[in-house]
């Protein structure tokens, strides 16, 4: 199983390439994505997202929010800060959604690799970040 950040998904849903954009393919292809729900409300948060395209984001798979979630993110979102790392709230979120499920998450975006860094996240790296 894997999880893509909203800026794989954009590539994806826009048609660009890459390896992430493949790989985001292959594995939706296979039924092997999870969607963080951040990710999801990020894409939804789109006004100009055709309907069709919000109908089928929302049949892949959510993960669940565990217990003690939110003081997790809370708690590796100050450790980021503390550390003067760019800690966005939503990326922070993702970060520990895909941690508490040791789902790899495909992302573009180089924010994540102070996550990587900081808290165990498994980064599959799109072209942005080679």
């Amino acid at each position: 199983m894997i999880a893509a950040d909203t800026s794989t998904w954009i590539a994806f849903l826009e048609g660009d390439g890459g390896e992430d954009v493949e790989l985001l393919d292959r594995a939706l292809r296979d039924r092997q994505v999870v969607m963080a729900p951040v990710v999801l409300a990020e894409l939804l948060s789109d006004p100009k997202l055709p309907v069709e395209v919000s109908e089928t984001l929302l049949e892949v798979p959510l993960m669940e929010v565990s217990p003690g979630y939110w003081q997790r993110a809370g708690a590796l979102r100050a450790k980021m800060l503390a550390g003067r790392r760019k800690a966005r709230l939503g990326d922070a979120l993702i970060a520990q959604s895909c941690v508490d499920h040791a789902i790899p998450l495909i992302t573009r975006d180089r924010d994540f690799r102070a996550f990587a860094r900081a808290a165990g996240l498994d980064l599959i790296l799109g072209p942005a970040l080679d």
